[in-house]
């Protein structure tokens, strides 16, 4: 089959749902008001509520969201087939990310720009926010962890993008600066330094003195160089300690600083990535050769599994978030919502569409793509450097040399990953500004004491514990984590905005059924893992870390999903 036919229906369907679907939920279930006063006018404070251009604010949230998960996720989900992974990827945008992304964001600027984690508290009760904010927790320490490794593993891979990356930073904070002092536009600079960035990258491709190759500094992967430390693990060490300081610094720097031009930059990245993937997919018109179910994928069933492999990009607790916790303090218009939270969950499920093409057209057979996706634990492995392979071939259909797009794909990559890391962390940074406001621990409320506290944790996480991919993989030994507690937060949230829904008086059947299914799915993945996987109970060993700290999330979710039904059986009798 064609992959340019199935694409151009995706597409279609994505543009169906922003056009008609979104447009109903705008009127008749959120009901937007033009003159609401959003928080970001109500409380601007120059730091994190600032009222930001939709475009510029789609900027922020559209990458903040679309990190590397909605690469990995469904690059790994194809070994069950591409039908299964394409159907989830479409309809799980159109009915339950746009939704939920929408309705957080919706619900927190009808809250004082608060935090669904905080909302909690308001909707279902006191317990309910404090069991909410511990699962928060959690899911934002596993991605700033993961994603330090993730953006050091592609620095030293691709070395090439190094400096690309580097130059983008003070650009895209002359460009706040200059944005913000004298009133300029935020368009035509942004563009520029993509261009910097790019031509940048391309000339590091091919001179080598341009690549920052730390592990050929230290004497090559296997060389010793101090305390033990092999030169490719001294290079992890150095990429993640100066990952860790930028997001410190990033995370506190007021949002019209760094973030939003910063955001707006990467939101051309990712407009013109998509831009060259498409075409070179349309262009090109390759064959699927991956299979559209793949019987030999018995070691793991893709049911329900696959509900939580493909997160972003179909939906995504973080999403939510990323909505309530920084998009929502930006919102100039309440009307904006619907342009900047449905409109983003279709981006990314159109970056998550691109993925699967890229990865299922890559290999010349059918033979082939099984040879190597030959169990879930190689798709594991190979799923993102299979993207950027196949990416950057399909991009070779606009004469662009595969060298070159390579390293352009990689410069979007480690551009949204970091993106998504520094949001964590000023995300974790409200979460424990919270705690210290519950609990009266009054440092905890600072700015500069709670991001020390975020990035600390991330780091030890990190780099203390043994991680199963080398030094600085710990966050690895969490990550099996994710995809359930990603999931559960989802459908929490969409259960708050169903309950504020049902006290307006108005149709709870439109977050109301995409939280259902989110639920059971989740939790049937979840107790499976919890009880017959990492407790040992059925043929897998066990592990203790994970079943315990599942069992506690597992345990807080059904408590909070009991409180709720509590909750609405008192307002209901």
């Amino acid at each position: 089959m064609q992959a340019s036919w199935v694409a151009a229906l995706s597409l279609f369907l994505f543009f169906i749902g922003y056009r008609y679907y979104s447009k109903f939920l705008a009127e008749k279930i959120y009901q937007l008001n033009p003159d609401f006063m959003t928080p970001a006018h109500e409380f601007e404070d120059g730091v994190d509520y600032v009222p930001a251009n939709k475009f510029v604010l789609l900027g922020h949230h559209f990458t903040s969201i679309a990190g590397a998960a909605p690469i990995v996720g469904p690059a790994i989900a194809v070994y069950w087939g591409w039908l299964p992974a394409m159907l989830w990827v479409v309809l799980g945008t159109i009915l339950a990310a746009g939704v939920h992304d929408f309705g957080t964001m919706v619900l927190s600027v009808r809250h004082r720009g608060q935090s669904v984690g905080t909302l909690a508290d308001k909707l279902i009760g006191h317990r309910a926010k404090l069991l909410f904010l511990f699962i928060i927790l959690i899911l934002v320490l596993m991605v700033n962890a993961v994603f330090a490794w993730v953006i050091s593993n592609l620095f030293i891979n691709f070395p090439a993008t190094v400096l690309s990356i580097f130059i983008q930073i003070p650009l895209a904070i002359w460009i706040g600066v200059r944005s913000y002092r004298k009133s300029g536009n935020m368009v035509i600079p942004s563009v520029f330094v993509l261009f910097v960035m790019y031509f940048t990258a391309i000339l590091a491709s091919y001179v080598p003195i341009l690549q920052i190759d730390l592990v050929q500094y230290f004497g090559g992967s296997e060389n010793m160089v101090i305390l033990g430390l092999s030169g490719i693990e001294m290079a992890f060490f150095v990429w993640i300690l100066v990952l860790m300081i930028y997001v410190y610094f990033a995370s506190t720097l007021p949002v019209w600083k760094l973030l939003q031009p910063r955001d707006l930059i990467n939101a051309y990245q990712l407009i013109l990535g998509l831009a060259l993937l498409y075409l070179g997919l349309f262009i090109s018109n390759p064959e699927i050769t991956a299979p559209v179910t793949n019987a030999e994928a018995t070691d793991v069933s893709w049911f329900p599994l696959l509900f939580i492999t493909i997160a972003c990009g179909a939906i995504s607790g973080f999403h939510g978030l990323v909505s309530s916790g920084t998009t929502a303090k930006q919102l100039d218009k309440e009307t904006d919502a619907r342009f900047v939270g449905y409109l983003g969950a279709i981006g990314e499920g159109s970056l998550a569409l691109i993925t699967i093409v890229a990865v299922v057209t890559y290999f010349n057979s059918t033979g082939e793509f099984k040879d190597v996706y030959h169990s879930f634990s190689e798709a594991g492995s190979v799923g993102l450097s299979i993207f950027v392979e196949g990416a950057a071939q399909l991009a070779t259909a606009l004469y662009i040399p595969l060298e070159a797009a390579k390293t352009i794909i990689a410069v979007i990559v480690i551009s949204f990953a970091a993106t998504t890391l520094d949001t964590s962390v000023r995300l974790m940074r409200y979460i424990l500004n919270e705690l210290g406001e519950e609990y009266r621990i009054k440092p905890l409320t600072k700015v500069h004491f709670s991001t020390l506290v975020a990035v600390g944790a991330s780091a030890a996480l990190v780099l203390l514990p043994e991680g199963p991919r080398g030094l600085g993989s710990g966050g690895y030994l969490l990550w099996p984590l994710f995809g359930t507690s990603n999931q559960l937060l989802a459908g929490i949230s969409l259960l708050l905005v169903t309950i504020w829904l049902k006290r307006k008086g108005r149709s709870i059947l439109y977050t109301l059924i995409p939280m259902i299914f989110l639920m059971v799915m989740t939790l049937w993945a979840m107790v499976d893992q919890v009880v017959f996987e990492w407790s040992g109970y059925g043929e897998s060993e066990s592990n203790m870390l994970l079943f315990i700290f599942g069992a506690i999330i597992l345990g807080f979710t059904i408590w909070i999903i009991l409180e709720a039904i509590t909750i609405i059986k008192k307002e209901s009798s």
